[in-house]
């Protein structure tokens, strides 16, 4: 009572302002992309991460090709056929020995990598990627990839992408909300860089990974892909990933037999996803004997079947031109399913979506042949079945119908592709999910469940500071009677009680002010002596409240409220050092009143 205090009208008035008066521009740039109409400044957001993560992807990709230039026959990144059968089962060996040791230093918890890493770190910790597994899929997957395993460069290349992306934004402490977009950025730029196909990664990033579609999400996504694509082009000039000659259907009449390829490769899809699944119990070994098997299952099948080491574009490349015969195809595809399903199993730190389009390719040329045996003039080259089956393989095994029918039109520059590759992909995919019961290969790897519920996604899309009221006074457990009604002059909605001693010291309670407004009035008729008010005693109704970070989204308040069976939340400053901490509150009611 002996101090002066300030204005309780002013403390409201710095409550209600301190986010509105930032301090910095970037202060403000985090306020803004908290909202959903932040377009502006989600559209920087891709441009930056486009150019980061396609100069990401161009790294990891030059890892791979210049060791391989240097070491094998004739200088070609994929002459793995040139070495001799000693080297092509010492070198995957020894690979997968020189990934065990730099993984065995390694905490467990970051060796987990690839696409199914992303989407478990999206769906589940708000697209908050950890550096040290970013580190780890760099090194690991160059040694993979060099090492002859059988393994891809898109799937590294999507963690790679999407974590450069997450840690841009955890750099400048972004808005969860905004985190889980630049995640989609990041894939579909890292797709881009690697196919040099931009629409591709798009829709890539948003069937796979985020599982929604919206504009909020697509223009800095798209953006970020046009970035990713202009970045590869750069290094590597404007060629599709693949050397596809133009191909067409001869004739209507061959679309049974496409209904029929469509079938043979979603069966083919789903024996690679429930291999896939059986294979994970090996994740139960202890890392040296799961490398020490990775490397023998490897070393064999470069020993028996050459073409199955490495990337194997060049592979695929001579299945489309029909250069290779049905029997090597088959047993191309046979041993491309098995080894690259069991070392990725194993922990080998490739991708799975290489191997899928060469497994598709081989499977369609051994069709194109068998097709064009019983009636040449009426059937399409065999190339033509390669490329259509490459989609439906993808199609089937990612459950991505939709992207790989647009990366057929992107590599194949052909629009006559669409019309049997929309056929083969679409009963490849229904076949793939009938025969396995399971969804695309990356949920079955992490065990995570479909897709959020449209509230959840709603929720996600926006943070807390854009949604909490500043509509409140902070103010002590004890409020002396004479400053009662200073207190509401301003006609707050809110009372936030902190500074609370005894055992509850670090706890806040929410109060509405109307409550404490009667009680006042109460007290008014018994002018005897003033008194002084303990706000957690008064009769009214009071909330625990619970402290959430500025940067979470409205989802992530939804679930604090309910794992605590409260009412209310309050929002912690973004900068410390301000007073009082509460920077806003958020109530259920707000949250059911937003997405209602």
């Amino acid at each position: 009572m002996d101090k002066q205090k300030k204005p309780q009208a002013e403390n409201r008035q710095q409550s209600k302002g301190l986010l509105k008066r930032p301090e910095s521009l970037l202060h403000n740039f985090r306020l803004r992309l908290a909202h959903t109409e932040a377009l502006p400044q989600l559209a920087i957001l891709g441009i930056l991460s486009g150019f980061a993560t396609g100069l990401v992807a161009v790294m990891f990709r030059l890892g791979i090709e210049w060791p391989l230039q240097s070491l094998l026959p004739g200088h070609d990144s994929e002459n793995f056929e040139g070495l001799p059968l000693e080297i092509r089962f010492l070198l995957p060996f020894i690979g997968a020995i020189v990934i065990g040791a730099i993984f065995y230093f390694n905490p467990p918890k970051t060796r987990s990598v690839g696409v199914g890493h992303v989407i478990e770190r999206y769906h589940h910790h708000q697209a908050h990627l950890p550096l040290r597994n970013v580190i780890l899929q760099f090194i690991g997957g160059i040694l993979a990839a060099v090492s002859g395993h059988s393994v891809g460069r898109e799937g590294p290349a999507v963690h790679l992408g999407a974590a450069s992306s997450s840690l841009l934004g955890q750099l400048f402490k972004l808005p969860n909300n905004s985190l889980r977009i630049l995640v989609g950025c990041g894939v579909a730029s890292a797709i881009a860089a690697s196919f040099n196909t931009p629409l591709a990664g798009v829709i890539l990033a948003m069937e796979v990974v985020l599982m929604e579609y919206t504009i909020t999400g697509f223009i800095p996504v798209i953006l970020a892909a046009v970035c990713g694509a202009v970045t590869s082009r750069i290094f590597f000039g404007n060629t599709p990933a693949f050397d596809i000659p133009s191909l067409a259907m001869v004739s209507l009449l061959e679309l049974p037999f496409l209904a029929l390829c469509g079938v043979i490769v979603g069966l083919a899809s789903a024996a690679m996803l429930s291999l896939h699944r059986y294979t994970l119990r090996l994740r139960k070994w202890s890392l040296p004997l799961r490398m020490l098997g990775a490397g023998l299952i490897a070393g064999s099948a470069g020993v028996l079947v050459p073409q199955v080491m490495g990337i194997g574009y060049d592979t695929l490349e001579l299945a489309m031109r029909g250069d290779i015969g049905l029997t090597l195809l088959l047993t191309i595809v046979v041993a491309k399913l098995l080894t690259s399903t069991t070392t990725i199993a194993l922990g080998i730190p490739g991708g799975s979506i290489g191997p899928t389009l060469i497994i598709g390719a081989c499977l369609g040329g051994c069709l194109g042949i068998i097709g064009n045996s019983f009636n040449a003039s009426e059937s399409a080259a065999i190339g033509f079945y390669a490329t259509v089956c490459m989609g439906a393989m993808m199609a089937g095994v990612l459950n991505a119908p939709l992207a790989a029918l647009i990366a057929l039109l992107e590599l194949t520059y052909n629009p006559h592709i669409l019309l049997p590759g929309m056929l083969v992909i679409v009963i490849s995919c229904i076949t793939a999910r009938m025969v396995s019961r399971l969804p695309g290969l990356f949920l079955v790897g992490q065990q995570i469940s479909q897709p959020s519920s449209p509230i959840s996604q709603a929720l996600n899309r926006i943070g807390v500071t854009s949604v909490m009221t500043s509509d409140f006074i902070a103010h002590s457990r004890y409020l002396p009677q004479s400053d009662g009604k200073t207190l509401l002059q301003s006609h707050p909605e809110w009372v936030a009680i902190e500074d609370i001693d005894g055992d509850r010291q670090n706890e806040k309670y929410l109060l509405r002010a109307a409550d404490l407004s009667r009680y006042l009035q109460t007290l008014e008729q018994q002018p005897e002596q003033e008194q002084t008010v303990d706000l957690l005693e008064i009769p009214a109704e009071r909330w625990r409240l619970y402290p959430i970070h500025p940067r979470a989204t409205l989802h992530e308040a939804m679930k604090l409220i309910r794992q605590k069976n409260g009412y209310a939340v309050y929002v912690t400053q973004a900068i410390p050092a301000l007073t009082p901490d509460i920077a806003g509150i958020i109530t259920q009611e707000r949250i059911d009143r937003y997405y209602q």
